[in-house]
């Protein structure tokens, strides 16, 4: 039981060794053109994951009025800079 609440709480930790072990064992997989495609996966998908995390993780008392009024300037502006190119 010890063994299985120690799992639990290191699922982070085992799964980062995994991934590195099985990095080192088939390299193949995540070379640029490989199955994984890491040219898209890195450069877009895991930014957007993490952006996505961090916007998870805003208290909901900062995302009532900031963030929408800095996603208002942020909207305005750049819609009036692509207006005069």
């Amino acid at each position: 039981m010890r063994l299985l609440e120690r799992l639990r709480k290191e699922w982070f930790m085992i799964g980062i060794v995994l991934a590195i072990a099985g990095a080192k064992l088939k390299p193949s997989i995540g070379v640029n053109g490989g199955p994984l495609k890491p040219e898209i996966t890195v450069s877009y998908i895991a930014v957007a994951t993490i952006f996505f995390n961090s916007g998870l993780s805003l208290k909901t008392e900062f995302t009532d009025g900031r963030l929408h009024a800095s996603a208002c300037v942020f909207c305005s502006d750049f819609n009036q800079g692509s207006w005069w190119k």
